[in-house]
């Protein structure tokens, strides 16, 4: 019905494994993996959002030195590559993806040499710094744009997307941006408008013109200089814009449709990546993944692999998978098992198929917590992040843990719009009560996807402020961080992120749960996800069950098996607790 948020009612979500007690994990030495691999198939990612992760000099804000002192932490989870969000010089409209300077720190984040320092110190540990490129558009302070506006005389003139109004003076075309109102800002100066896909302050860079891709390309040399191990490239999808500037017929009371449907994946796109490409990435051993939203499974041939544009992309089914339109949060449909299973099977097919490889994810900085997101509400809090656990690190790909992930974060559930921060947010919100919803429908929505959720401080202790600063931070502590933080969870042997640290070392000591072949088995069950992998070595089997109830499975599936992951005492094949998972290896 309109206006409520249905809740997932059926066994949401992804997987499962070990609700309690002690994990029998096997003390195989490591094996060596496949030399057809490259570093980045090989390891784990972990994406920090810069301003949450750790503050070093009390301001609130986190920052890079913050994220240097606790490199040991992603060192022992087993991590490879570390994905910042952007820490450039930005005035923070959207939290730094907004561009005003990409060749320099942020004060608020530190200094250059504090980014040298950090990426040697990482290198130490071999990890390597994965840098967020956002290419789709700058910060309106950029001196890019400040030229650009200035005139149609200017140099820079049409380095961003500039239109006369219409006739009567109103914005070129009727789209909408994806954080809401119009997508045009009319500039005084210039007397014409800018296209913006996101906030008014993040004007689109004009891709057509080939100085401005060639000045992107220079931006991401110089990074690569600085020795980083790759880019993942933001809002990828909407750098080719249409020939043609028309109104697309409205999606909603605003009368306006959302920019997604008129310019994501435009014909051309691939040719200008492929430019970025064969000028960056050629001759290095980085790794790519794009954000492509709005890509599918079956356009991957053009997207990765060697004939294609990016190592891997970030793909939105799965995270949107209760969604039928994106830009309406107070709106949701129900969803069974095995929809959810083929995001992750026709993924990986897809991808190995294009000559690609599997960006394994389940959280990142724009989605709210997963084991609130795809799990129904009310089970054990640590079984359900463990059984999230155990796909995100078993699939197939390499898998990128969200900040806090590890640790079982939930999402924030603050009162009012006013305690949120997030700009997107606070657009949904208001939207929705234009659209007809109560303040108490979108509310609902707000605590069910607010990307708040995802960017709360770390937690580092049970002290003020969960150790994360002696400040004021920037964005309020999740008030359960006297329990839920790293050193507490590090005490205690049951914890999620000693789970995940255990699973860390299982994929090093079963080579075949890195470099195996990926294949479902069991698709119509609607309780158990369960997957094979097989390098021709040693095969593991994968069972979940993501169910609150009891299920069973035929014993023959893992018969004359070794079970390498259990819970203490169970040696049951073909029965499976609540969100119960088992590893079985032959």
């Amino acid at each position: 019905m309109k206006g409520k948020l249905k809740r997932i009612l059926v066994i949401p979500l992804m997987v499962c494994i070990l609700i309690s007690g002690g994990c029998n994990m096997s003390s195989t030495t490591v094996t060596e993996t496949s030399s057809d691999l490259s570093w980045w198939q090989k390891t784990i990612a972990y994406e920090i959002y810069v301003k949450s992760f750790k503050d070093s000099d009390g301001d609130g804000t986190g920052d890079l030195n913050g994220i240097t002192s606790e490199l040991d932490h992603l060192k022992e989870l087993g991590v490879g590559a570390v994905w910042l969000t952007p820490c450039y010089v930005s005035p923070q409209a959207d939290n730094g993806y907004d561009i005003a300077d990409y060749y320099n720190i942020d004060p608020a984040y530190g200094t250059m040499e504090d980014m040298d320092r950090l990426i040697e110190e990482a290198k130490k540990r071999d990890i390597r710094i994965i840098m967020d490129l956002v290419f789709n558009h700058t910060s309106n302070e950029n001196e890019w744009f400040k030229k650009s506006r200035s005139g149609k005389d200017n140099p820079k003139s049409d380095w961003y997307i500039w239109r006369d109004p219409k006739p009567d003076g109103s914005a070129p075309t009727n789209w909408r941006s994806i954080f809401g109102g119009s997508a045009w800002e009319f500039d005084e100066t210039r007397g014409q408008y800018y296209l913006h896909t996101f906030l008014p302050e993040q004007p689109d860079l004009n891709w057509e013109n080939p100085e401005v891709r060639a000045a992107l390309r220079d931006v991401a040399n110089f990074w690569v200089k600085k020795g980083v191990g790759g880019f993942r490239m933001d809002a990828i999808t909407y750098i080719k814009k249409p020939a043609e500037y028309k109104d697309g017929t409205p999606d909603a009371e605003d009368g306006m449709v959302g920019i997604h449907s008129m310019t994501a994946n435009t014909d051309g796109i691939l040719d200008y990546l492929h430019e970025f490409k064969s000028s960056v990435q050629d001759g290095t051993d980085i790794f790519t993944v794009g954000e492509a939203n709005g890509v599918k499974p079956s356009d991957l041939d053009d997207w990765t692999g060697e004939n294609g544009v990016f190592d891997m992309v970030f793909m939105f089914g799965l995270v949107n998978i209760d969604l039928p339109d994106e830009t309406n949060w107070c709106e949701t449909r129900d969803w069974k098992l095995d929809e959810f299973k083929s995001f992750f099977t026709d993924g990986v097919k897809s991808s190995e198929g294009a000559g690609g490889w599997f960006p394994v994810f389940l959280e990142n900085h724009d989605q709210s917590r997963s084991i609130v997101h795809f799990l129904p509400e009310g089970g054990d809090r640590k079984a359900r992040a463990k059984a999230l656990a155990t796909l995100l690190l078993t699939m197939k790909g390499t898998p990128f843990i969200m900040e806090g992930e590890e640790l079982g974060y939930e999402n924030v559930n603050w009162p009012s719009i006013d305690d949120y921060d997030d700009i997107s947010t606070k657009n949904h919100y208001e939207f929705a009560l234009e659209e007809g919803y109560s303040e108490e429908e979108a509310m609902e929505a707000v605590h069910h996807f607010s990307r708040d959720s995802a960017r709360t401080p770390m937690q580092w202790d049970s002290t003020q402020n969960a150790g994360f600063t002696t400040g004021t931070p920037w964005l309020p502590v999740y008030p359960d961080y006297e329990t839920w933080n790293r050193t507490s969870e590090k005490e205690d042997p049951d914890s999620v992120l000693n789970y995940y640290i255990k699973l860390s070392s299982l994929r090093r000591e079963h080579s075949e749960l890195i470099d195996g072949d990926y294949e479902e088995i069991m698709h119509d069950d609607e309780s158990i996800f369960a997957f094979t992998r097989n390098n021709g070595t040693k095969k593991a089997t994968v069972l979940i069950n993501l169910t609150n109830k009891e299920a069973s499975y035929d014993p023959g599936t893992v018969k004359d098996a070794t079970c390498i992951l259990c819970l203490e005492g169970d040696a049951d094949p073909g029965a499976l607790r609540p969100y119960e998972a088992v590893i079985y290896e032959e």
